[in-house]
């Protein structure tokens, strides 16, 4: 009995070492990220000078509302103080046909979009999407987006048009481009047609 209450203390402080560690690493990243001194960043929130020293050297942990003027103040969601507290937060495991079907521009019969995931501010700039195509019935749209894209070919080959350009996508084939450049599938040669697109896009925040 008495080794296990013993150890229940040592558990506690181990836990509250940690949460302090990731808050105060957490806060000077985006401080630091913005550019801002101590200063700065204490009259946008109000939050003193001298707390906000204690909480980036682990020395305190700050209360909610606390949590919540510095949130405000840098633009980032209270709980973006949090994460890396536990690793397995920072990977994201979608099995095979448990993808999210989104709504998208071309979305129809026979085509069909599924999200990947993504994962949490800061580390969301990464949007997988599954994109299947199993029927050739409708003229696709051109895209444009912030950022870029990376497609890799599954299955099937089509046209991939970009800009002015025409390219001939296969299996095992990709391709990176530029969101701002009007993009988006052409004739479709080959169904079903199955590609992985990646877009690197600014953190949502």
């Amino acid at each position: 009995m008495t080794a296990r209450t013993d150890a229940a203390p040592m558990d506690e402080d181990g836990a509250a070492d940690r949460l302090r560690a990731t808050i105060a690493r957490r806060l000077r990243d985006y401080r630091l990220d913005l550019s801002w001194t101590m200063t700065q960043l204490s009259g946008r929130s109000g939050v003193s000078k001298a707390m906000l020293s204690k909480i980036e050297n682990a020395q305190t942990t700050p209360a909610l509302a606390t949590l919540a003027r510095l949130a405000e103040a840098l633009s980032v969601p209270v709980t973006a103080f949090f994460r890396g507290l536990d690793d397995e937060q920072d990977m994201l495991y979608v099995k095979a046909g448990q993808g999210l079907d989104i709504e998208h521009r071309s979305s129809s019969a026979g085509r069909v979009y599924q999200s990947l995931g993504r994962m949490r501010f800061p580390h969301d700039r990464l949007e997988p999407t599954l994109v299947m195509i199993d029927r050739d019935e409708e003229t696709f749209p051109l895209y444009q987006h912030d950022g870029s894209e990376l497609l890799f070919v599954i299955a099937g080959r089509l046209e991939y048009c970009y800009g002015r350009r025409v390219v001939d996508l296969s299996p095992g084939d990709s391709l990176q481009l530029l969101g701002e450049v009007p993009h988006g599938p052409g004739r479709l040669i080959e169904l079903p047609i199955h590609m992985l697109s990646v877009k690197a896009v600014r953190s949502g925040g």
